[in-house]
């Protein structure tokens, strides 16, 4: 794999910014590929789990290759900065997530509440200049710390995970637009979009 910080730098241009919950995604795959020694999914070789659906996501995705258009990336937002791995050619699985004492609101308090002031829009220019340093200490933090004190890594029981399928899709009665079967409701033998099922649904 490539060193870190150019994996870093290279996903900050895929994602439109950097910041910690990128610098978390990106070590986080590392992790995961290295403990399951796996390589960059080509295909549904590798699959994640992800528990959260903010920045870190697009680390996993850069660095990994599990994407939600391959159906390798799997998202259950419980708001957790915690992702699972699997790997389907050794049948291994590994769970990462940030330890609570690593957290940027436990590890830099001050710089966490200047964060939350700048998001509020209400920050002075000081507090501006301690946010971005707090972010500049915490991405150094999730992407250089010592693994053992900044993330939690479990050899877990292996998931079943179906590989994705690939069906014909079926002709919505409501709009006329082709859909999933699989994403289709049928009702009186036809078959509707979800939108369209609601819709009809508050007609009834």
């Amino acid at each position: 794999m490539k060193d870190i910080d150019q994996m870093f730098q290279e996903a900050v241009v895929f994602h439109g910014h950097s910041c910690p919950g990128l610098a978390i995604g990106v070590r986080v795959a590392v992790i995961a590929r290295e403990v399951l020694t796996a390589g960059r999914a080509e295909d549904e070789d590798l699959v994640c789990i992800a528990e959260t659906d903010a920045c870190g996501v697009d680390g996993i995705q850069f660095v990994s290759g599990c994407t939600a258009g391959k159906g390798n990336l799997i998202i259950h937002n419980y708001g957790k900065q915690a992702f699972s791995f699997f790997n389907r050619a050794t049948g291994k699985a590994v769970r990462v997530a940030v330890r609570p004492e690593a957290a940027m609101d436990a590890r830099d308090p001050e710089g966490w509440a200047a964060r939350m002031a700048v998001f509020a829009g209400t920050a002075t220019p000081e507090q501006l200049a301690a946010a971005e340093a707090s972010k500049e200490r915490m991405i150094d933090v999730y992407l250089h710390g010592p693994q053992e004190e900044v993330y939690s890594v479990t050899m877990i029981p292996a998931p079943e995970i179906p590989k994705a399928k690939v069906q014909v899709s079926v002709i919505c009665a409501g709009c006329g637009e082709p859909v999933m079967p699989a994403r289709a409701v049928e009702r009186d033998g036809k078959h509707f979009c979800v939108p369209c099922s609601e819709a009809d649904h508050l007609k009834e």
